[in-house]
C-alpha cells in the first residue's frame, strides 16, 4: 500500500457537520442527511491556482444547480462524456483529456486547490473539452446528469477511509454506485483505481453486486493505456506497493 495522508480522526469525526453561515463556502446540501465521502476543508491556494480561478473559472468551471445541465450546449457539440469524481490536483485529467481531444471532461471536486490547479493545467494545455463542478459528486450526479448520457465515469484513488470506523464514508458503495450505473449509458463503463488493497476487493464486490454491469476482466483489470502512472503511484510501484483497477461495463 502507498503510504496516505489522512485526515485527524477529530477532522473525520466532524465530515458531515455543516459549517457555520459566514465561514468558508459550503459545497454540500446539508438539508439531505447522508453520509460523505469527503471533508470540506481549508487549503492553501498558490497565486497561480487563484489567478487561474479568477481568469478560467467563469468560462470551465460550471455552478451547481438543481436541474439537469445541456451537455452538448456546456461544450458546445456532441460528444461522448466522461465524468470523473474527485479529481485531487488535476494532473491525470488534463492528461487524459489532452489525449482524447474527440470526448468530453466533466471533473468534479470539493477543494479549492485542486480546482485552480486543474483550471492552471486547462490554461498552459489550451484544453477546451474538460469542465469543472466544485460540489459534492453525488448530489452532481443525482439532479444535474440525466439518466444515460454518461459514455464513462473515472474515480480513481478516493479516500480510503482506514480505519474500520470510517469505513462507511468510503465512496464506492451500494448506493452511489446504483446512480453511477443509472447515468452511464449502455456499453459505458466505470473505472475505479486504488492502492489500498482491502478497499480495491470492496469495490470489486460492490461493482460485482450490480446487476446492470458486468466486470470487463476477470477480476483486477489490467491498467487502461488512458489512465498515466501518477509520480507518486510510480514511486510507490518501484517499492512494491500494488495499484489495483476495476473496470465494469453497463449491460446492453
Amino acid at each position: 500500500m502507498l503510504p496516505k495522508k489522512t485526515e485527524s480522526d477529530h477532522t473525520s469525526d466532524q465530515a458531515d457537520k455543516p459549517e457555520a453561515a459566514g465561514s468558508k463556502p459550503m459545497f454540500y446540501d446539508p438539508g439531505e442527511h447522508r453520509i460523505r465521502s469527503f471533508v470540506t476543508r481549508a487549503g492553501r491556494v498558490s497565486s497561480g491556482q487563484a489567478r487561474a480561478l479568477e481568469e478560467l473559472g467563469p468560462q470551465f468551471c460550471i455552478p451547481y444547480q438543481k436541474s439537469v445541465l445541456d451537455i452538448d450546449r456546456t461544450f458546445a457539440r456532441q460528444a461522448p462524456t466522461i465524468f470523473e469524481i474527485g479529481f485531487g490536483m488535476g494532473e491525470t485529467s488534463a492528461a487524459i483529456s489532452a489525449g482524447m481531444p474527440e470526448k468530453n471532461f466533466i471533473g468534479v471536486e470539493v477543494h479549492t486547490p485542486g480546482v485552480g490547479s486543474l483550471l492552471k493545467l486547462i490554461g498552459e494545455q489550451q484544453l477546451t473539452n474538460q469542465r469543472i463542478i466544485q460540489h459534492d459528486a453525488f448530489e452532481v450526479l443525482t439532479h444535474m446528469i440525466a439518466p444515460a448520457s454518461l459514455a464513462g465515469v473515472h474515480v480513481f484513488f478516493p479516500d480510503p477511509w482506514h480505519k474500520a470506523r470510517h469505513n462507511k464514508r468510503r465512496l464506492i458503495q451500494g448506493p452511489m454506485v446504483q446512480l453511477i450505473t443509472s447515468r452511464l449509458q449502455p456499453g459505458g463503463y466505470l473505472h475505479c483505481a486504488t492502492d489500498w488493497e482491502e478497499y480495491a476487493h470492496q469495490m470489486l464486490d460492490v461493482l460485482g453486486a450490480e446487476p446492470a454491469l458486468r466486470n470487463s476482466a476477470d477480476g483486477f483489470a489490467p491498467r487502461p493505456s488512458y489512465r498515466p502512472v501518477t509520480k507518486f503511484e510510480n514511486r510507490g510501484l518501484k517499492l512494491g506497493h500494488g495499484v489495483w483497477d476495476v473496470v465494469f461495463v453497463k449491460n446492453k
